[in-house]
């Protein structure tokens, strides 16, 4: 999770894998926000770091924003950033109800 807690607040480029309306291939459940990871970076599950995109309303393939927390699940080795366009912002509370759709199977905790 350090590793994670270092972007807050600063820019970062995300590659989206998840585009904003498509299914996940394994569980099937809709993605409501663009989602996807940073390049170059390791998470806890050995994969590269992920990332919401909120403040976007239409699929992208990039992102170019802000980190402003991190959404630590504590029951896998999986932080996700939760990133915005610059100047925007979002409390703990909306950001608990823009990534339910796929948190909702997971105990978490927001990090500024």
């Amino acid at each position: 999770m350090d590793n994670a807690k270092g972007f807050i607040g600063k820019k970062v480029n995300v590659v989206i894998d998840r585009q904003l309306g498509s299914k996940h291939p394994k569980w099937g459940f809709v993605y409501l926000t663009n989602y996807g990871y940073i390049p170059n970076t390791v998470s806890g599950d050995g994969e590269e770091l992920d990332a919401y995109i909120l403040g976007t309303f239409e699929p992208v393939e990039s992102f170019e924003g802000i980190c402003i927390a991190v959404l630590h699940r504590l029951d896998e080795e999986d932080d996700k950033l939760i990133v915005v366009p610059e100047g925007k912002n979002y409390t703990d509370e909306q950001i608990d109800c823009l990534t339910e759709f796929q948190e909702r199977f997971f105990k978490h905790i927001i990090i500024r």
